[in-house]
């Protein structure tokens, strides 16, 4: 059974392939995929997805172990609920072990989702080192049932790791401040997004908060994620009117 001596074993290297990254100013974001990527592979667990966060809009997918997860946690930021926000916004763990026996009120849309998907368990985990909140990583399993003392030790060990790593990519000016350059460049892939939120900020002369809610209740309304209807907006195919709440 994987253990937390796995992590000793594995992440040493990677991380130090980042660290020189970081040092050279060449770009993070393979490195530290990389290492996420080895952290949730020894997790016993059956597949996980570790996710940026600075709030509820920026947002980024860092690492997703398979296609389900991957696709699910584009689902929950659509819908602007779900595990891992969950565990950022309380700094505590959140532990499902069956979503059919019961379904989580705070994100009930996104806990369907999940169990039409094959996650009978669903546990998460806040990215955080001292006050610093980083992110969160999504676990889940195929059977229900609670992790053992000795998989939640594993697991709690994983997330410390990847919270280093984004942490070292948080504070890659050597300041001790956010790097917002490096950062930056991690949340990318949610550029449209962040540019759809300006749109319809531009259009209504609204509070961005309440432009990112439209936008979610359209994507939801029409059955599309979030990312499909922002890129429309941005390339047009789509007017801001017609997401009006």
């Amino acid at each position: 059974m994987t253990g937390v001596d796995d992590f000793a074993e594995a992440v040493p290297d990677l991380f130090s392939e980042l660290l020189a990254a970081l040092r050279e100013g060449r770009d993070a974001t393979v490195p530290l995929a990389q290492v996420c990527r080895a952290v949730v592979e020894r997790m016993p667990v059956d597949g996980a997805a570790v996710a940026l966060m600075v709030d509820g809009t920026h947002r980024t997918l860092v690492h997703a172990s398979d296609p389900v997860i991957e696709h699910l946690d584009a689902v929950q930021f659509s819908l602007g609920e779900g595990p891992s926000f969950e565990a950022f916004e309380t700094g505590r763990p959140v532990l499902v072990p069956d979503l059919a026996q019961r379904l989580p009120v705070s994100w009930p849309v996104f806990a369907t989702e999940a169990g039409i998907a094959g996650m009978c368990g669903i546990f998460a985990f806040p990215l955080r080192q001292g006050a610093a909140m980083l992110g969160a990583v999504d676990t889940y399993r195929r059977v229900p049932g609670w992790l053992s003392d000795e998989e939640l030790a594993t697991v709690l060990r994983g997330t410390d790791v990847v919270s280093s790593a984004l942490l070292a990519v948080a504070t890659a000016g050597g300041t001790g401040e956010e790097g917002d350059d490096v950062v930056g460049g991690l949340v990318r892939g949610r550029a449209a997004v962040h540019q759809a939120t300006g749109i319809v900020i531009a259009e209504f002369g609204i509070p961005a908060d309440q432009a990112l809610a439209w936008l979610r209740a359209y994507a939801y309304s029409e059955g599309r994620l979030l990312d499909e209807v922002a890129r429309d907006l941005v390339d047009r195919r789509l007017h801001p009117r017609e997401i009006q709440a």
